[in-house]
């Protein structure tokens, strides 16, 4: 498999999280992707983290119980700010895997 075909099968089994939808679109998104992959990693920065954690929270304990958490990642990136000086905005990606019996 090249590394643009992992690539590409990453960004299918990647539910970016946002500020403007509800929790429920997302954890639809993710119930969406684990129908057709083993694993979801939901990816968000800044003020969207709270709702990541609160999408995976959903997805594992109301949804389906044969979702766990497998892995967390904690990150900063600098972003430009409208001054034109950089900032430090925090970023998460929670990877949630299913068993398939």
């Amino acid at each position: 498999m090249s590394t643009s075909e992992t690539t590409e099968m990453a960004l299918r089994n990647t539910v970016f999280i946002g500020r403007q939808k509800p929790v429920m679109n997302y954890v639809l998104a993710a119930l969406t992707v684990l129908n057709n992959s083993p694993n979801v990693i939901l990816k968000a920065r800044g003020a969207a983290i709270s709702l990541a954690v609160d999408v995976a929270e959903v997805t594992m304990k109301r949804f389906n119980s044969g979702v766990k958490v497998s892995n967390i990642k904690l990150d900063t990136e600098q972003m430009p700010a409208q001054d034109g000086s950089s900032r430090n905005v925090s970023t998460i990606e929670i990877e949630l895997l299913t068993e398939k019996n």
